[in-house]
């Protein structure tokens, strides 16, 4: 019952998401540049989620977005799955307890999703590389989606560990032998 709720949660906080950065931040634009909230959601559950979340949850929105978007189906499914393994890792590797952290895991992952989105792009439609433009969009994606996360951290942390505590669940020993 709660795995089912936390997984409804989480759908209704995508497509709520979705609104978010197909209308609203339309609205708060930097140089016309949005941020990329779907990279941070996947993150997420790939961080507090069980091993298949972040790649399940990455594929399903990457597929859906590349069908609201109208582009080939598979430029946003391949990234958003590379950042659901990408959790994976960083889950084992690195501490979700500090800021900071989460602070450059989305960093990283964002300057790995855009990358990838743009070779694909560039593979695909066979466009002029513009390197100078695309740093820029990149520089002002990262900062913003950096700023977002810090300004959510709380939210994501608590609802993060309540995930975490469901599937993983407290594997300790209490008994003594």
């Amino acid at each position: 019952m709660k795995k089912t709720f936390i997984n409804l949660a989480l759908i209704l906080i995508g497509f709520v998401l979705y609104f978010l950065q197909a209308n609203f931040f339309s609205w708060f634009t930097i140089n016309g540049i949005k941020p990329n909230l779907f990279v941070i959601y996947i993150l997420f559950i790939g961080l507090f989620g069980n091993r298949s979340m972040g790649i399940i949850y990455g594929a399903l929105w990457g597929i859906f977005l590349d069908l609201l978007y109208g582009t080939n189906v598979g430029i946003n499914l391949a990234g958003l799955v590379l950042i659901g393994l990408l959790a994976i890792l960083f889950n084992k590797n690195f501490s979700k307890d500090s800021r900071i952290t989460i602070m450059f895991m989305v960093f990283g992952t964002t300057i790995i999703f855009e990358v990838l989105v743009y070779f694909i792009k560039y593979v695909l439609y066979s466009t002029n590389i513009e390197v100078l433009n695309f740093i820029e969009i990149l520089i002002v994606e990262v900062i913003y989606n950096i700023l977002i996360t810090i300004i959510i951290y709380p939210l994501i942390q608590k609802f993060g560990y309540y995930i975490e505590n469901t599937y993983k669940g407290n594997k300790i020993l209490t008994r003594y032998f």
